[in-house]
């Protein structure tokens, strides 16, 4: 699992309970998307909303959101910082 810290608080990328934070549908679909080379990068907590549950291929090229419903968004309207 990647141990990133996050820029702003000092908090760890990927919470130590993203377990909980995951659907069921998020968790199984993670698990096979591994099986490809993809890892969780990171979650983004908004307030008052869900996870935001990004992650990226192996070569670190290509990123996605994994929706609650468990599909992969290849082409998420999110932002990334250096």
């Amino acid at each position: 699992m990647n141990l990133i810290q996050e820029k702003r608080s000092g908090d760890s990328a990927i919470p130590p309970n993203i377990e909980a934070l995951l659907t069921d549908m998020q968790q199984r679909s993670l698990r096979r998307i591994e099986n490809f080379g993809w890892q969780l990068k990171f979650v983004r907590q908004p307030r008052f909303e869900p996870p935001i549950v990004v992650v990226e291929n192996a070569t670190g090229v290509n990123i996605g959101i994994l929706e609650q419903d468990g599909g992969v968004n290849m082409r998420p309207l999110i932002t990334l910082r250096d």
